[in-house]
C-alpha cells in the first residue's frame, strides 16, 4: 500500500451514510483490525459506531471468541451485541447457509439500531479467492467483477473498506500495537471450498496469477459491469413500461438488442416481478431468450413470459400466488400493498389474495383493460366471505388502493444495482 491504513479506510468509507456505522467482528485478524481502525476514525470524525458478532453455534470456541470481541469493544467504549444462529439442519451447503444467516442477522440488527451501513472486514485476499471460486462456476462479467466496496442488500448498505488491504498488513498493524485476535481453525479445514482455493492461489502466485493481479482483474471487470448496467438501464427506459406490476418490453426493439443486454433486462424483470432476492441462473435465462426469439413463451422464476408480436410481457405466474393471503395494508407476494378505497363500504374480515379465475369472472369488463389474462389472474384483490369485492387492476375505481413496493422507479434503479 502507498498510504497508511487509516487514510485508506477513511477514503473507502466516504461518504458515510447518516445514522451511524455498524461493524461485523468475528474476532479474526481482519475484522479486529477493522474494529480498531474504525474506533480511531469514529473518535476523529465523530460518527456513532456499534459492533456485532455472529455466533453460528457450529464450534464450541465461538462463544469464547464472541466474549473476547465484547470485552475489546467495552474497552473501546463501543456498544456490542452477540447475534446467535441455531438454524443448521445438517443438510445442504453449510458455509452458504451460515453466510446467508449471518447477513440476515446483521441486517436485522443494524436496522433495529438505526444504523445506515455495516462495515465488513474483507481483504484483497478475499477478493482474489472470490474471483477464483466464481471462475470455477463459469461466472460472467458480474460474478468475475468480485465483491463490491459498497453494496445494497437486504435493505442495508454493506461497506468493504479493506478490499485493497492485505491480511499480513492488517496483522502487522495489530501486532505493532500489541492488540489480540483469534485465528479460526476452520480456515485450515480443506472440506471448505475457500480453504482449497486459498491453497491453489499460493500455487498460482509464481505464475503471476496472485492476489494483486486478480484484484486488478476484478477491478477491470467491475468497470465493464458498470458500463453494461448503465446501458441496460438507459435501454429499459426506452423499451420498457410497467403496466399492472408487470414488465412490458417493446418488440422488435428488444429482439434487436445485443444478447447480453437482453439477458440483463430479462433477469432484472424476473427479479422485479417475481420478488426473488437473487437473479435467475444463466442457463435457464439463455434458454428462455432462445424461446423468445422463436416466438415461444415459458415460465421462469415464478414468472410467466408472454411473447406477443408487439411486446414481451414478464408477468407473475398465476400458480406461484395460489393460496397467498394477508390482511389489507400488509405486503402481499413480497411486493403488493392493497387497502380499501373510499368507494368500498367498510366491513370486517377483508383479506388480500390473488384474483384467480373465479375472481376474474366477477369482473366481465376485464378485457377492456388491455392487460393479458395471466397478469390479471395473478394480481391481488380484496376478498370478503369467499367473493372478490375489489381488485387492483379491474373493477370499479376507488374501491381499493394498490401500490407496488418501491414504485415503478424501483425497477429502473434495480438495473443499476448488483
Amino acid at each position: 500500500m502507498t498510504r497508511p491504513l487509516a487514510e485508506t479506510l477513511a477514503a473507502a468509507l466516504a461518504p458515510l451514510p447518516p445514522g451511524g456505522l455498524g461493524v461485523a467482528v468475528s474476532g479474526g485478524g481482519d475484522s479486529m483490525a477493522l474494529l480498531h481502525l474504525l474506533a480511531e476514525l469514529s473518535r476523529a470524525e465523530g460518527f456513532a459506531l456499534r459492533a456485532a458478532t455472529v455466533d453460528h453455534g457450529l464450534r464450541p470456541e465461538a462463544a469464547a471468541e464472541a466474549a473476547l470481541v465484547a470485552k475489546t469493544c467495552a474497552s473501546l467504549g463501543i456498544p456490542h451485541e452477540t447475534l446467535t444462529w441455531r438454524g443448521w439442519q445438517d443438510t445442504g451447503n453449510l458455509q452458504a447457509a451460515a453466510r446467508a444467516a449471518r447477513y440476515d442477522l446483521l441486517a436485522d440488527w443494524a436496522r433495529a439500531a438505526g444504523l445506515g451501513a455495516v462495515a465488513l472486514g474483507h481483504t484483497a485476499e478475499d477478493q482474489a479467492e472470490t474471483l477464483l471460486m466464481r471462475l470455477g462456476r463459469r461466472a460472467g462479467v458480474d460474478g468475475l467483477s468480485g465483491m463490491q466496496g459498497r453494496r445494497e442488500d437486504r435493505g442495508m448498505l454493506w461497506l468493504r473498506p479493506l478490499l485493497r488491504s492485505r491480511r499480513a498488513e492488517l496483522r502487522d498493524w495489530l501486532s505493532a500495537r500489541g492488540l489480540d485476535w483469534i485465528e479460526d481453525p476452520s480456515n485450515r479445514d480443506r472440506r471448505f471450498e475457500r480453504v482449497r482455493i486459498r491453497k491453489a492461489l499460493a500455487l498460482l502466485e509464481p505464475l503471476g496469477i496472485g492476489v494483486e493481479a486478480l484484484t486488478e482483474v476484478a477491478g477491470n471487470l467491475a468497470l465493464a459491469r458498470e458500463a453494461l448496467a448503465r446501458q441496460t438501464e438507459q435501454t429499459a427506459r426506452t423499451l420498457a413500461s410497467l403496466p399492472g406490476g408487470a414488465v412490458r418490453l417493446a418488440r422488435p426493439g428488444f429482439d434487436a438488442l445485443p444478447l447480453e443486454i437482453r439477458r440483463r433486462l430479462l433477469v432484472k424483470a424476473l427479479a422485479w416481478v417475481g420478488g426473488a432476492p437473487w437473479g435467475a441462473r444463466r442457463a435457464p435465462v439463455m434458454a428462455a431468450l432462445e424461446g423468445i426469439a422463436g416466438g415461444q413463451g415459458s415460465t421462469l422464476g415464478g414468472c410467466q413470459l408472454l411473447v406477443k408480436r408487439e411486446a414481451l410481457w414478464v408477468c407473475r405466474e398465476p400458480r406461484a400466488v395460489v393460496g397467498l393471503t394477508c390482511a389489507p395494508g400488509e405486503l402481499w407476494d413480497r411486493r403488493w400493498r392493497l387497502t380499501p378505497g373510499p368507494a368500498l363500504a367498510p366491513r370486517e374480515g377483508l383479506s388480500v389474495a390473488a384474483l384467480g379465475p373465479e375472481g376474474l369472472g366477477h369482473f366481465p369488463e376485464w378485457r377492456e383493460k388491455g392487460l393479458p389474462r395471466p397478469l390479471l389472474l395473478a394480481s391481488p384483490a380484496l376478498w370478503h366471505e369467499g367473493a372478490p369485492v375489489a381488485a387492483a387492476l379491474v373493477g370499479a375505481p376507488q374501491t381499493c388502493h394498490a401500490e407496488v413496493r418501491g414504485g415503478e422507479e424501483a425497477f429502473f434503479a434495480a438495473l443499476l444495482s448488483h
